[in-house]
């Protein structure tokens, strides 16, 4: 992209009161944005309102050193090889999906290998939910992420804690050593900021296994009205939205109804009926949400890639060589439950039970949660 290229589409991203849906009607009346800007008023009022033609004929404040910070942007490149690309609604490489959806931003700012395509996400999988997962639902999101990129199918999520960062763990450990997009993490910042901090080296091994993508320019710190805004995003550029923990209000529900708008499958992983983690999903399956088991459900509505003989099914079952274990694991279900109801169920007097469930805690097979209870994992 030339600078003076630049300049154009940022001045139209960048000018305040046009959103997207001005910014499509001024392209397609007029062609490229450098178009947009030498047109006379009357030509302008013809598609927009007085204020945003009087926003188009003026320069957006500070728009010089946001343009200057950019292009120095675009020169540099990443430790480890990543290269630095706007793509934007001319481009042909810019996700055909997302394009095809009501309001595609008209730049995206991608971080990642020069080998890796956006048109490649044509066959990708969104994994959203919770930011505080059960230990049973990370395990699930790690899980489908590893398995769906061993199918090859790249997978799609948000970089946010819980569910987000499972998935794209999973991704990159499904994809090892190969040279292949495996996931791709859409960020509600300027992708000269890292959110949250604590997942820094997650955007690091990402850029250079996978892309980083951001609508919004260099500089934007994580707001908060930002986040629901990229979900569409998330939804958009994927073929299918896989929510793997929601409670009803959570954001996740709205990257789902987005992929349903958006004519895309959403996928739903049931849970225990008393955790609230579960709820959003049970609700989305009770709207039509496929219920999902293992990532063969998925491929079944969108026969894409063969999955391996090997693919790792969930929910895995949790196996113990002690029968005294085995007993246990049987008794704890798949549901939280306290010590007093275990010490019932099994006969096994509170400091026995203790001293088990710390083995099964330290095996994997048990995980403790707040207000004294546990409850089983399911493993590969």
């Amino acid at each position: 992209m030339e600078r003076d290229e630049l300049s154009d589409w940022l001045r139209l991203q960048l000018t305040p009161g046009v959103g997207d849906l001005s910014a499509r009607r001024l392209l397609a009346a007029f062609g490229l944005p450098g178009e947009v800007f030498g047109q006379p008023e009357h030509r302008l009022r013809e598609h927009l309102t007085p204020a945003q033609t009087r926003a188009v004929q003026q320069r957006p404040d500070g728009f010089d050193a946001q343009l200057a910070r950019t292009w120095q942007w675009l020169q540099g490149s990443e430790a480890d090889g990543a290269v630095r690309r706007i793509v934007t609604w001319d481009d042909p490489t810019y996700p055909s999906l997302l394009l095809q959806t009501e309001d595609p931003p008209p730049m995206l700012y991608v971080l990642g290998p020069a080998a890796f395509d956006t048109r490649d996400l044509g066959r990708s999988i969104a994994i959203v939910g919770s930011r505080n997962p059960t230990p049973q639902g990370t395990d699930n999101a790690r899980a489908f992420g590893r398995a769906l990129v061993e199918a090859g199918i790249p997978v799609i999520s948000g970089l946010a804690l819980g569910v987000d960062g499972a998935a794209h763990l999973g991704a990159l450990e499904g994809a090892g050593d190969r040279a292949m997009l495996a996931t791709v993490a859409v960020v509600g910042t300027g992708l000269d900021r890292v959110y949250p901090a604590r997942h820094r080296a997650l955007a690091h091994r990402i850029s250079a296994q996978g892309l980083i993508v951001s609508e919004f320019p260099l500089g934007t710190p994580p707001l908060h009205q930002n986040f629901p805004k990229r979900n569409r995003i998330i939804a958009g550029m994927s073929r299918g939205t896989l929510v793997v923990e929601a409670a009803l209000l959570s954001g996740s529900l709205i990257t789902a109804r987005l992929a349903i708008e958006q004519g895309r499958e959403v996928f739903a992983i049931p849970g225990s009926i008393h955790s609230p983690q579960s709820r959003g999903c049970h609700a989305l399956i009770r709207q039509g949400a496929k219920l999902v088991e293992t990532v063969h459900d998925v491929q079944e509505e969108l026969p894409m890639t063969a999955l391996p003989d090997d693919t790792p099914e969930l929910p895995f079952a949790g196996t113990a060589h002690d029968p005294d274990a085995a007993s246990l694991l049987a008794a704890l279900g798949h549901d939280p439950v306290g010590l007093d109801a275990l010490c019932a169920r099994t006969g096994f007097s509170a400091a026995d039970l203790q001293g088990k469930l710390l083995e099964l805690e330290l095996d994997g097979h048990v995980a403790r949660l707040p207000g004294g209870l546990f409850q089983r994992v399911a493993r590969a």
